[in-house]
């Protein structure tokens, strides 16, 4: 059975941190390129990061650049997302998924949300005072 379970959010105050994780069972997470994505309460969903199954390239949100760190340990099946600054801005539920059409993010933009599967129930992030 394909599963993924994302973990490690809760409440954290301005420039905190968090560091979630997405581990995945019924299926090798480093044979996908694998993508973090957020909603806001009201909001659309947007990409926010993304890590490559062949060369371990990424990208990032401009939103999050130089804040947010994507890893991934392929003996543990998981991958992370290291958050630092963090601001209520960030405040959203953030879910992983696979890219079933691709092994490479993308250069510089977000590949759209369509092209993965295997979506998890998410894991809530509260940026607050």
């Amino acid at each position: 059975q394909v599963q993924v379970v994302e973990s490690g959010g809760g409440l954290v105050q301005p420039g905190g941190s968090l560091r979630l994780s997405c581990v995945a069972s019924g299926f090798t997470l480093g044979d996908y390129a694998i993508g973090w994505f957020r909603q806001a309460p009201g909001k659309e969903r947007e990409a926010v990061s993304c890590i490559s199954a062949s060369d371990d390239s990424t990208y990032y949100a401009n939103s999050v650049k130089g804040r947010f760190t994507i890893s991934k340990d392929n003996t543990k099946n998981t991958v992370y997302l290291q958050m630092d600054s963090l601001k209520p801005e960030d405040t959203a539920v953030y879910y992983c998924a696979a890219n079933l059409m691709r092994r490479s993010c993308g250069l510089g933009y977000a590949t759209p949300s369509h092209e993965y599967g295997y979506w998890g129930q998410g894991t809530r992030v509260t940026v607050s005072s």
